[in-house]
């Protein structure tokens, strides 16, 4: 599974957005510089969240974009759902009738746990975890 460039760009926005969180509003401009992304495209990722409800924006000299919630409250899951889909490693573990051979097929089965492990790893990650991780240099911890 590979992630587009979409979601890895809007993960990095949202964890500088994280950091700053509590403060004044950042401008898009700054978010494109630290992160190096372009603004055209950066524009675009943030009215994905935006329209997700995960960042919000004020206008004005002051103006910008901000997290909507507490970095502690926004899971990773949201923001990938948001910005990739949901986690879907093949169609048959979505959709049984995908296939005739679902019922037995063993690598569906394998299929269908690396999905559980990939959504289990993204709920278990908050922004906030992001930003300590960034702060305290640790890698993160998941349970799977």
């Amino acid at each position: 599974m590979k992630l587009s460039t979409r979601t890895r760009y809007g993960i990095r926005a949202l964890v500088e957005l994280a950091e700053n969180y509590g403060k004044n509003p950042l401008q898009l401009k700054i978010i494109a510089k630290d992160q190096a992304i372009s603004i055209k495209y950066l524009e675009q990722i943030i009215a994905i969240l935006k329209s997700a409800g995960i960042v919000g924006s004020s206008r004005g000299a002051k103006g910008g974009y901000f997290l909507a919630k507490k970095p502690a409250s926004i899971k990773l899951i949201d923001c990938f759902n948001c910005l990739e889909g949901p986690v879907i490693t093949v169609e048959c573990v979505e959709d049984e009738n995908y296939c005739n051979k679902t019922r037995d097929c063993v690598a569906r089965s394998v299929w269908a746990e690396i999905e559980k492990a990939i959504v289990s790893v993204l709920e278990s990650i908050t922004l906030q975890d992001m930003v300590d991780k960034e702060k305290n240099n640790k890698p993160l911890l998941y349970q799977i």
